[in-house]
Protein backbone atom coordinates (compact mmCIF):
# COMPACT_ATOMS: atom_id res chain seq x y z
CA UNK A 1 0.00 0.00 0.00
CA UNK A 2 1.18 3.50 -0.85
CA UNK A 3 0.32 6.69 1.03
CA UNK A 4 -0.33 10.17 -0.30
CA UNK A 5 -0.27 13.61 1.31
CA UNK A 6 -3.42 15.69 1.60
CA UNK A 7 -1.39 18.52 0.05
CA UNK A 8 0.51 16.67 -2.68
CA UNK A 9 -1.48 13.81 -4.16
CA UNK A 10 0.81 13.33 -7.16
CA UNK A 11 4.12 12.88 -5.36
CA UNK A 12 5.94 10.17 -7.30
CA UNK A 13 8.04 8.97 -4.36
CA UNK A 14 7.01 5.76 -2.62
CA UNK A 15 5.47 6.46 0.78
CA UNK A 16 5.48 3.10 2.51
CA UNK A 17 3.89 2.34 5.86
CA UNK A 18 7.28 2.42 7.59
CA UNK A 19 8.25 5.74 5.96
CA UNK A 20 5.06 7.59 6.85
CA UNK A 21 5.10 6.14 10.37
CA UNK A 22 8.52 7.59 11.09
CA UNK A 23 7.83 10.91 9.34
CA UNK A 24 4.43 11.53 10.96
CA UNK A 25 3.74 14.73 9.04
CA UNK A 26 4.38 14.93 5.30
CA UNK A 27 7.24 17.28 4.29
CA UNK A 28 4.72 19.55 2.52
CA UNK A 29 2.77 20.01 5.76
CA UNK A 30 -0.03 17.67 4.73
CA UNK A 31 -1.30 14.54 6.46
CA UNK A 32 -0.73 11.06 5.11
CA UNK A 33 -3.63 8.85 4.07
CA UNK A 34 -3.73 5.61 2.03
CA UNK A 35 -4.15 6.01 -1.71
CA UNK A 36 -7.06 3.58 -1.32
CA UNK A 37 -8.94 2.17 1.66
CA UNK A 38 -9.39 -1.59 2.01
CA UNK A 39 -13.02 -2.71 2.06
CA UNK A 40 -14.37 -5.74 3.88
CA UNK A 41 -17.68 -7.38 3.12
CA UNK A 42 -20.12 -8.03 5.93
CA UNK A 43 -19.35 -11.73 5.61
CA UNK A 44 -15.64 -11.02 6.10
CA UNK A 45 -16.36 -8.71 9.03
CA UNK A 46 -18.61 -11.20 10.82
CA UNK A 47 -15.93 -13.88 10.45
CA UNK A 48 -13.86 -11.78 12.85
CA UNK A 49 -16.55 -11.67 15.53
CA UNK A 50 -14.97 -14.35 17.74
CA UNK A 51 -11.39 -13.06 17.57
CA UNK A 52 -9.71 -11.71 20.68
CA UNK A 53 -8.45 -8.13 20.62
CA UNK A 54 -4.90 -8.92 19.46
CA UNK A 55 -6.20 -11.20 16.72
CA UNK A 56 -8.72 -8.62 15.51
CA UNK A 57 -6.05 -5.92 15.70
CA UNK A 58 -3.81 -8.02 13.45
CA UNK A 59 -6.51 -8.49 10.83
CA UNK A 60 -7.37 -4.78 10.67
CA UNK A 61 -3.88 -3.28 10.83
CA UNK A 62 -2.41 -5.75 8.34
CA UNK A 63 -4.68 -4.28 5.67
CA UNK A 64 -2.65 -1.05 5.76
CA UNK A 65 0.94 -2.24 6.13
CA UNK A 66 1.94 -3.46 2.69
CA UNK A 67 5.15 -5.47 2.82
CA UNK A 68 6.66 -3.51 5.73
CA UNK A 69 5.48 -5.86 8.44
CA UNK A 70 3.90 -9.31 8.41
CA UNK A 71 0.91 -10.71 10.28
CA UNK A 72 2.94 -12.55 12.90
CA UNK A 73 4.93 -9.40 13.72
CA UNK A 74 1.75 -7.37 14.11
CA UNK A 75 0.21 -10.03 16.36
CA UNK A 76 3.32 -10.21 18.56
CA UNK A 77 3.44 -6.42 18.87
CA UNK A 78 -0.30 -6.20 19.61
CA UNK A 79 -0.05 -8.90 22.28
CA UNK A 80 2.86 -7.07 23.91
CA UNK A 81 1.19 -3.66 23.59
CA UNK A 82 -1.89 -4.65 25.57
CA UNK A 83 -0.43 -6.99 28.17
CA UNK A 84 -0.44 -4.31 30.89
CA UNK A 85 -4.07 -3.27 30.57
CA UNK A 86 -6.01 -3.56 33.81
CA UNK A 87 -8.97 -5.45 32.40
CA UNK A 88 -9.10 -8.91 30.82
CA UNK A 89 -11.55 -7.43 28.33
CA UNK A 90 -9.50 -4.51 26.99
CA UNK A 91 -12.58 -2.52 25.99
CA UNK A 92 -15.66 -3.66 27.95
CA UNK A 93 -19.16 -2.44 27.16
CA UNK A 94 -21.40 -1.24 30.00
CA UNK A 95 -25.15 -0.92 29.56
CA UNK A 96 -26.53 2.57 30.20
CA UNK A 97 -30.02 1.92 28.89
CA UNK A 98 -31.68 -0.14 26.16
CA UNK A 99 -30.44 2.25 23.48
CA UNK A 100 -26.99 3.24 24.79
CA UNK A 101 -23.87 1.35 25.82
CA UNK A 102 -20.67 2.87 27.18
CA UNK A 103 -17.39 1.60 25.74
CA UNK A 104 -14.73 1.75 28.46
CA UNK A 105 -11.43 2.70 26.82
CA UNK A 106 -9.57 3.69 29.99
CA UNK A 107 -8.13 0.40 31.28
CA UNK A 108 -4.64 1.03 29.89
CA UNK A 109 -1.60 2.02 31.96
CA UNK A 110 -2.40 5.77 31.92
CA UNK A 111 -6.17 5.37 32.27
CA UNK A 112 -7.10 6.90 28.91
CA UNK A 113 -7.99 5.76 25.39
CA UNK A 114 -4.68 7.12 24.07
CA UNK A 115 -2.98 3.99 25.46
CA UNK A 116 -4.53 1.88 22.69
CA UNK A 117 -2.60 3.75 20.03
CA UNK A 118 0.57 4.82 21.80
CA UNK A 119 1.50 1.47 23.31
CA UNK A 120 1.33 0.10 19.76
CA UNK A 121 3.10 3.08 18.17
CA UNK A 122 6.07 2.82 20.53
CA UNK A 123 6.65 -0.80 19.54
CA UNK A 124 6.25 -0.06 15.82
CA UNK A 125 8.81 2.73 16.21
CA UNK A 126 11.19 0.32 17.93
CA UNK A 127 10.81 -2.24 15.16
CA UNK A 128 11.61 0.26 12.42
CA UNK A 129 14.42 1.89 14.44
CA UNK A 130 16.09 -1.48 14.98
CA UNK A 131 15.95 -2.17 11.26
CA UNK A 132 17.54 1.19 10.40
CA UNK A 133 19.84 1.39 13.44
CA UNK A 134 18.69 4.95 14.14
CA UNK A 135 17.80 7.11 17.13
CA UNK A 136 15.01 9.69 17.14
CA UNK A 137 13.73 12.68 19.08
CA UNK A 138 9.99 12.44 19.57
CA UNK A 139 8.18 15.75 19.74
CA UNK A 140 4.54 15.92 20.78
CA UNK A 141 1.78 18.25 21.93
CA UNK A 142 -0.88 17.27 24.41
CA UNK A 143 -4.16 18.58 25.74
CA UNK A 144 -3.73 16.11 28.57
CA UNK A 145 -3.91 12.41 27.81
CA UNK A 146 -1.64 12.03 24.77
CA UNK A 147 1.40 13.24 26.71
CA UNK A 148 1.11 10.82 29.60
CA UNK A 149 0.32 7.89 27.29
CA UNK A 150 3.30 8.71 25.06
CA UNK A 151 5.66 9.14 27.99
CA UNK A 152 4.51 5.85 29.53
CA UNK A 153 5.05 4.10 26.20
CA UNK A 154 8.48 5.57 25.43
CA UNK A 155 10.05 6.09 28.88
CA UNK A 156 13.55 4.59 29.23
CA UNK A 157 13.65 3.88 25.49
CA UNK A 158 17.32 3.74 24.50
CA UNK A 159 16.54 4.76 20.91
CA UNK A 160 14.31 7.76 21.58
CA UNK A 161 14.15 10.93 23.61
CA UNK A 162 10.64 12.28 24.07
CA UNK A 163 9.75 15.96 24.48
CA UNK A 164 6.12 16.82 25.27
CA UNK A 165 4.54 20.27 25.23
CA UNK A 166 1.43 20.86 27.31
CA UNK A 167 -0.52 24.14 27.76
CA UNK A 168 0.50 25.60 31.10
CA UNK A 169 -2.34 25.50 33.64
CA UNK A 170 -4.79 24.03 31.12
CA UNK A 171 -4.62 20.30 31.89
CA UNK A 172 -5.86 18.64 35.05
CA UNK A 173 -3.37 18.26 37.90
CA UNK A 174 -3.56 14.48 37.62
CA UNK A 175 -2.82 14.64 33.88
CA UNK A 176 0.11 16.98 34.43
CA UNK A 177 1.60 14.88 37.19
CA UNK A 178 1.30 11.72 35.11
CA UNK A 179 3.78 13.38 32.76
CA UNK A 180 6.00 15.35 35.09
CA UNK A 181 6.64 12.77 37.83
CA UNK A 182 8.09 10.10 35.53
CA UNK A 183 11.70 9.33 36.42
CA UNK A 184 13.37 8.63 33.10
CA UNK A 185 16.40 10.29 31.56
CA UNK A 186 14.87 10.36 28.07
CA UNK A 187 11.68 12.23 29.10
CA UNK A 188 11.36 16.03 28.90
CA UNK A 189 8.23 18.06 29.70
CA UNK A 190 7.51 21.64 28.64
CA UNK A 191 4.69 23.78 30.05
CA UNK A 192 3.99 26.29 27.29
CA UNK A 193 2.40 29.68 27.87
CA UNK A 194 -0.62 29.25 25.59
CA UNK A 195 -3.27 26.72 24.71
CA UNK A 196 -3.15 23.31 23.03
CA UNK A 197 -3.47 24.86 19.58
CA UNK A 198 -0.26 26.82 20.29
CA UNK A 199 1.53 23.62 21.33
CA UNK A 200 0.28 21.79 18.25
CA UNK A 201 1.28 24.65 15.95
CA UNK A 202 4.87 24.55 17.22
CA UNK A 203 5.09 20.78 16.71
CA UNK A 204 3.86 21.09 13.12
CA UNK A 205 6.31 23.90 12.36
CA UNK A 206 9.19 21.85 13.72
CA UNK A 207 8.24 18.82 11.66
CA UNK A 208 8.15 20.77 8.38
CA UNK A 209 11.40 22.62 9.16
CA UNK A 210 13.50 20.38 6.92
CA UNK A 211 16.93 21.47 8.15
CA UNK A 212 16.06 21.29 11.86
CA UNK A 213 14.08 18.07 11.44
CA UNK A 214 16.92 16.26 9.68
CA UNK A 215 19.47 17.49 12.20
CA UNK A 216 17.45 16.36 15.21
CA UNK A 217 15.78 13.33 13.52
CA UNK A 218 12.31 14.31 14.75
CA UNK A 219 9.30 12.03 14.92
CA UNK A 220 5.69 12.73 15.86
CA UNK A 221 3.38 10.86 18.23
CA UNK A 222 0.36 13.13 17.79
CA UNK A 223 -2.62 11.96 15.78
CA UNK A 224 -1.22 13.71 12.74
CA UNK A 225 0.73 10.43 12.63
CA UNK A 226 -1.38 7.97 10.63
CA UNK A 227 -0.57 5.02 12.89
CA UNK A 228 -2.04 6.85 15.89
CA UNK A 229 -5.41 7.06 14.17
CA UNK A 230 -5.20 3.63 12.58
CA UNK A 231 -4.74 1.82 15.89
CA UNK A 232 -7.98 3.37 17.16
CA UNK A 233 -9.99 1.89 14.29
CA UNK A 234 -9.77 -1.52 15.94
CA UNK A 235 -11.96 -0.79 18.97
CA UNK A 236 -14.75 0.39 16.67
CA UNK A 237 -14.77 -3.06 15.07
CA UNK A 238 -14.32 -4.76 18.44
CA UNK A 239 -17.28 -3.05 20.12
CA UNK A 240 -19.58 -3.07 17.09
CA UNK A 241 -19.05 -6.77 16.54
CA UNK A 242 -20.06 -7.45 20.14
CA UNK A 243 -23.46 -5.83 19.75
CA UNK A 244 -24.08 -6.78 16.13
CA UNK A 245 -23.35 -10.42 16.82
CA UNK A 246 -25.53 -10.86 19.90
CA UNK A 247 -28.33 -8.37 19.23
CA UNK A 248 -28.88 -9.05 15.52
CA UNK A 249 -28.67 -5.34 14.72
CA UNK A 250 -28.08 -4.02 11.23
CA UNK A 251 -26.25 -0.81 12.15
CA UNK A 252 -24.88 1.07 15.16
CA UNK A 253 -24.09 4.69 16.01
CA UNK A 254 -21.04 5.97 17.85
CA UNK A 255 -20.90 9.06 20.03
CA UNK A 256 -17.33 10.40 20.17
CA UNK A 257 -16.23 13.16 22.56
CA UNK A 258 -13.60 14.87 20.43
CA UNK A 259 -11.50 17.97 20.03
CA UNK A 260 -8.78 17.06 17.55
CA UNK A 261 -11.02 14.76 15.44
CA UNK A 262 -8.55 11.84 15.46
CA UNK A 263 -10.79 9.42 17.37
CA UNK A 264 -13.81 10.39 15.30
CA UNK A 265 -11.87 10.01 12.07
CA UNK A 266 -10.87 6.50 13.18
CA UNK A 267 -14.59 5.69 13.30
CA UNK A 268 -14.97 7.10 9.81
CA UNK A 269 -12.17 4.81 8.58
CA UNK A 270 -14.00 1.85 10.13
CA UNK A 271 -17.15 2.83 8.23
CA UNK A 272 -15.20 3.22 4.98
CA UNK A 273 -13.85 -0.29 5.53
CA UNK A 274 -17.38 -1.68 5.64
CA UNK A 275 -18.30 -1.67 9.33
CA UNK A 276 -22.07 -1.00 9.44
CA UNK A 277 -21.98 2.36 11.20
CA UNK A 278 -24.97 4.65 10.72
CA UNK A 279 -23.98 7.93 12.42
CA UNK A 280 -20.88 9.22 14.15
CA UNK A 281 -21.94 11.84 16.68
CA UNK A 282 -19.29 14.56 16.97
CA UNK A 283 -19.68 15.49 20.63
CA UNK A 284 -17.88 18.69 21.64
CA UNK A 285 -17.84 20.91 24.68
CA UNK A 286 -18.22 24.70 24.40
CA UNK A 287 -15.22 24.70 22.05
CA UNK A 288 -17.68 23.70 19.38
CA UNK A 289 -15.91 24.42 16.08
CA UNK A 290 -16.39 20.81 14.95
CA UNK A 291 -20.01 20.35 15.99
CA UNK A 292 -20.94 23.70 14.44
CA UNK A 293 -19.22 22.72 11.21
CA UNK A 294 -21.34 19.60 10.87
CA UNK A 295 -24.43 21.71 11.59
CA UNK A 296 -23.67 24.68 9.30
CA UNK A 297 -20.79 23.80 6.97
CA UNK A 298 -18.80 26.71 8.40
CA UNK A 299 -15.44 25.99 10.02
CA UNK A 300 -14.65 29.07 12.09
CA UNK A 301 -11.96 29.42 14.73
CA UNK A 302 -12.91 31.13 18.00
CA UNK A 303 -11.07 31.77 21.23
CA UNK A 304 -10.46 28.63 23.28
CA UNK A 305 -12.81 28.49 26.27
CA UNK A 306 -11.62 26.64 29.41
CA UNK A 307 -14.07 23.87 30.32
CA UNK A 308 -14.48 20.93 32.67
CA UNK A 309 -13.44 18.65 29.80
CA UNK A 310 -10.02 20.22 29.06
CA UNK A 311 -8.75 17.53 26.69
CA UNK A 312 -11.27 18.86 24.17
CA UNK A 313 -10.42 22.55 24.65
CA UNK A 314 -9.19 22.77 21.07
CA UNK A 315 -10.12 24.93 18.10
CA UNK A 316 -7.93 23.75 15.21
CA UNK A 317 -8.52 20.01 14.77
CA UNK A 318 -5.54 18.59 12.88
CA UNK A 319 -7.21 15.43 11.65
CA UNK A 320 -10.04 17.38 10.08
CA UNK A 321 -7.77 17.96 7.06
CA UNK A 322 -7.99 14.27 6.19
CA UNK A 323 -11.77 14.50 5.92
CA UNK A 324 -11.56 17.82 4.09
CA UNK A 325 -9.30 16.20 1.48
CA UNK A 326 -12.02 13.69 0.70
CA UNK A 327 -14.77 16.35 0.69
CA UNK A 328 -12.79 18.26 -1.92
CA UNK A 329 -12.56 15.25 -4.25
CA UNK A 330 -8.99 14.50 -3.15
CA UNK A 331 -7.78 17.78 -4.63
CA UNK A 332 -4.64 18.89 -2.76
CA UNK A 333 -4.69 22.33 -4.39
CA UNK A 334 -8.12 23.01 -2.94
CA UNK A 335 -7.05 21.65 0.45
CA UNK A 336 -4.15 24.10 0.52
CA UNK A 337 -6.49 26.93 -0.48
CA UNK A 338 -8.97 26.10 2.28
CA UNK A 339 -6.22 25.73 4.91
CA UNK A 340 -4.61 28.99 3.79
CA UNK A 341 -7.98 30.70 4.14
CA UNK A 342 -8.32 29.24 7.63
CA UNK A 343 -4.90 30.64 8.56
CA UNK A 344 -5.53 34.09 7.12
CA UNK A 345 -9.25 34.61 7.74
CA UNK A 346 -9.91 32.16 10.56
CA UNK A 347 -12.67 30.36 8.71
CA UNK A 348 -13.91 28.68 5.57
CA UNK A 349 -17.23 27.32 4.35
CA UNK A 350 -18.10 24.24 2.31
CA UNK A 351 -21.02 23.92 -0.09
CA UNK A 352 -24.47 22.77 0.99
CA UNK A 353 -24.01 19.73 -1.22
CA UNK A 354 -20.83 18.73 0.64
CA UNK A 355 -22.50 19.26 4.00
CA UNK A 356 -25.45 17.12 2.92
CA UNK A 357 -23.10 14.26 2.06
CA UNK A 358 -21.18 14.62 5.33
CA UNK A 359 -24.41 14.60 7.34
CA UNK A 360 -25.12 11.13 6.04
CA UNK A 361 -22.42 10.07 8.50
CA UNK A 362 -21.70 12.90 10.94
CA UNK A 363 -23.96 14.63 13.43
CA UNK A 364 -22.61 17.56 15.48
CA UNK A 365 -23.74 18.12 19.09
CA UNK A 366 -22.29 20.62 21.58
CA UNK A 367 -22.56 20.12 25.35
CA UNK A 368 -21.80 22.91 27.84
CA UNK A 369 -20.39 22.50 31.36
CA UNK A 370 -23.80 22.68 33.07
CA UNK A 371 -25.12 19.78 30.99
CA UNK A 372 -21.83 17.93 31.52
CA UNK A 373 -22.21 18.13 35.30
CA UNK A 374 -25.90 17.23 35.15
CA UNK A 375 -25.21 14.12 33.06
CA UNK A 376 -22.43 12.96 35.45
CA UNK A 377 -24.84 13.44 38.35
CA UNK A 378 -27.74 11.63 36.67
CA UNK A 379 -25.54 8.78 35.47
CA UNK A 380 -24.40 8.20 39.04
CA UNK A 381 -27.77 8.61 40.77
CA UNK A 382 -29.78 6.61 38.23
CA UNK A 383 -27.28 3.98 37.06
CA UNK A 384 -24.59 3.98 39.77
CA UNK A 385 -21.99 4.59 37.03
CA UNK A 386 -19.25 7.19 37.54
CA UNK A 387 -18.04 8.87 34.35
CA UNK A 388 -15.48 11.56 33.60
CA UNK A 389 -16.55 14.89 32.02
CA UNK A 390 -15.42 13.91 28.49
CA UNK A 391 -17.48 10.74 28.62
CA UNK A 392 -20.33 12.86 29.97
CA UNK A 393 -20.16 15.06 26.87
CA UNK A 394 -20.39 11.97 24.66
CA UNK A 395 -23.22 10.48 26.70
CA UNK A 396 -25.25 13.68 26.78
CA UNK A 397 -24.80 14.05 23.02
CA UNK A 398 -26.04 10.51 22.45
CA UNK A 399 -29.07 11.08 24.68
CA UNK A 400 -29.98 14.36 23.00
CA UNK A 401 -29.50 13.02 19.46
CA UNK A 402 -32.27 10.43 20.01
CA UNK A 403 -31.17 8.14 17.21
CA UNK A 404 -33.10 4.91 16.75
CA UNK A 405 -30.16 2.54 16.37
CA UNK A 406 -28.05 1.39 19.30
CA UNK A 407 -25.55 4.05 20.36
CA UNK A 408 -22.07 3.25 21.63
CA UNK A 409 -20.53 6.09 23.64
CA UNK A 410 -16.75 6.19 23.76
CA UNK A 411 -15.66 6.58 27.38
CA UNK A 412 -12.23 8.10 26.89
CA UNK A 413 -10.80 8.51 30.40
CA UNK A 414 -11.04 7.17 33.93
CA UNK A 415 -13.02 9.58 36.14
CA UNK A 416 -10.12 9.85 38.62
CA UNK A 417 -8.19 11.88 36.04
CA UNK A 418 -10.80 14.62 36.43
CA UNK A 419 -11.76 14.12 40.04
CA UNK A 420 -12.50 17.80 40.75
CA UNK A 421 -15.22 17.90 38.07
CA UNK A 422 -16.59 14.53 39.17
CA UNK A 423 -16.58 15.60 42.84
CA UNK A 424 -18.39 18.80 41.89
CA UNK A 425 -21.13 16.74 40.28
CA UNK A 426 -21.63 13.89 42.75
CA UNK A 427 -19.75 14.98 45.90
CA UNK A 428 -17.71 11.81 45.78
CA UNK A 429 -13.94 11.81 46.29
CA UNK A 430 -12.57 9.03 44.12
CA UNK A 431 -9.91 6.64 45.34
CA UNK A 432 -6.65 6.66 43.39
CA UNK A 433 -5.61 3.42 41.66
CA UNK A 434 -2.67 1.72 43.38
CA UNK A 435 -0.27 2.70 40.63
CA UNK A 436 -1.01 6.37 41.30
CA UNK A 437 -1.44 6.38 45.08
CA UNK A 438 1.49 8.77 45.58
CA UNK A 439 1.14 10.86 42.44
CA UNK A 440 0.29 14.08 44.33
CA UNK A 441 3.35 13.85 46.56
CA UNK A 442 5.99 12.99 43.95
CA UNK A 443 8.44 15.63 42.75
CA UNK A 444 7.62 17.14 39.36
CA UNK A 445 10.13 17.83 36.60
CA UNK A 446 9.27 20.22 33.77
CA UNK A 447 10.31 23.51 32.18
CA UNK A 448 8.06 26.53 31.67
CA UNK A 449 8.63 28.36 28.40
CA UNK A 450 6.97 31.18 26.44
CA UNK A 451 5.14 30.49 23.18
CA UNK A 452 8.32 30.95 21.15
CA UNK A 453 9.44 28.32 18.65
CA UNK A 454 13.08 29.44 18.86
CA UNK A 455 13.14 28.81 22.61
CA UNK A 456 11.73 25.33 21.99
CA UNK A 457 14.27 24.69 19.22
CA UNK A 458 17.09 25.60 21.54
CA UNK A 459 15.77 23.29 24.25
CA UNK A 460 15.48 20.41 21.80
CA UNK A 461 18.98 20.99 20.47
CA UNK A 462 20.42 20.85 23.98
CA UNK A 463 18.45 17.75 25.06
CA UNK A 464 18.10 15.67 21.90
CA UNK A 465 21.33 13.65 22.07
CA UNK A 466 21.12 10.03 23.21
Amino acid sequence: MNYISTRNKNNTSVNSFSKITMEGLAPDGGLYIPDNFPFLTLKEIYKMANLNYAELFTEIIYQFCGSCINRSEIFQIATDSYKNFGSEDLAPLTKYNDNIKILELYHGPTLAFKDFALQFLSRIFNLFLERSNKNITIIGATSGDTGSAAIEAFKNNSSANIIILHPKGKVSEFQRRQMTTIEADNVFNIALDGNFDDCQAIVKKLLVDKEFNEKQNLASINSINWVRVLAQVVYYFYSALKVLKYNKLERVNFSVPTGNFGDAYAGYIAKKMGLPINKIIIATNSNDILSKFFQTGIYKVSKVVPTLSPSMDIQVASNFERLLFECLDSNPTLVKEYMAKLNTHGSFEISKEMLYELNKTFLGVSVNDDKTIERIRNCYSEKNIIIDPHTSVGLEAACSAKLEELNIVLSTAHPVKFSSAVNKAINNTLSLPNKYKNIFTLEEKFKSFPNDINVIKNFISINSSL
